[in-house]
């Protein structure tokens, strides 16, 4: 299985619009790719908390219609990252949403775990409450966002529920990049699965992002890491080694609590 994880470096003097249409492009240009991965909020910037209201869409806004299309143009799956998403309650919410070949939306995740420590997106945003995995040829993904990396009983109830890939968008700062690398191998060999964490380059509302996307297996090998500015991470891996690895070392089967 091929995967692609954009790394994209916002930039404050970029409008969404001009952003949007780069992103889209990038995506196409991915042609041969199963799966590619957009990090978390990046029509924004993670820690722009000014913007999420005025930038907010609809789920099946600009960013939507946009992604949806460079999804069937390029026939990939598409992560495409997380939007601040205004529902029609009028609740902002962190939303990813993950594409299929053909345009369609195969799910969408609402972030369960927000961060800011009652400021910023822990009480700009609603809270989402459901696990999310998608089944794609060869693998189900069990879909996260940037903070939930932290909290590893949300990705045993995605392995309950039948994950074996681990996408995780984010934008996680410079400063906390060492606990960015760590809880990815972690949160691998704990669950015997692969980890794919796409983040952001650039810098977010004065908060220089980590960007280092990672490619670990259920080992907690690293297979691929990207530097720090923004570029395509382009890795190669076989989801067979999930089964295999968890047959030949059944840790999961010893699990109590």
């Amino acid at each position: 299985m091929r995967a692609s994880l954009i790394q994209i470096a916002v930039d404050e003097d970029e409008s969404v619009e001009s952003r949007r249409g780069r992103v889209a492009a990038l995506v196409r240009e991915q042609a041969g790719a199963d799966l590619v991965v957009l990090p978390e909020l990046w029509t924004t910037g993670a820690f722009a908390f000014e913007e999420f209201g005025r930038a907010a869409e609809p789920l099946q806004g600009p960013t939507y219609e946009a992604m949806a299309k460079a999804a069937s143009d390029t026939g990939v799956w598409l992560h495409a990252g997380s939007i601040p998403e205004r529902d029609p309650d009028g609740t902002l919410y962190n939303t990813s949403l993950v594409f299929s070949p053909s345009g369609e939306l195969a799910a969408g995740y609402r972030k369960i775990h927000r961060f800011g420590f009652d400021k910023g997106e822990a009480v700009l945003m609603g809270r989402g409450e459901d696990l999310v995995t998608v089944r794609l040829p060869g693998t189900t993904v069990g879909v996260a966002t940037c903070y939930d990396l932290r909290f590893p009983e949300l990705f045993r109830g995605l392995v309950d529920a039948g994950a074996e890939t681990l996408v995780i968008p984010a934008g996680w700062p410079e400063r906390r990049r060492a606990h960015w690398t760590l809880l990815a191998q972690a949160r691998a060999v704990e669950n015997q699965a692969f980890v794919l964490a796409c983040g952001t380059a650039g810098t977010h509302a004065g908060v220089p992002q980590a960007g280092h996307s990672i490619v670990v297996d259920p080992w907690g090998e690293v297979l691929a890491e990207a530097g720090a500015d923004e570029e395509v991470l382009t890795v190669e891996f076989d989801p067979g080694k999930v089964a295999a690895t968890r047959e030949q070392f059944p840790a999961l089967k010893d699990r109590v609590l």
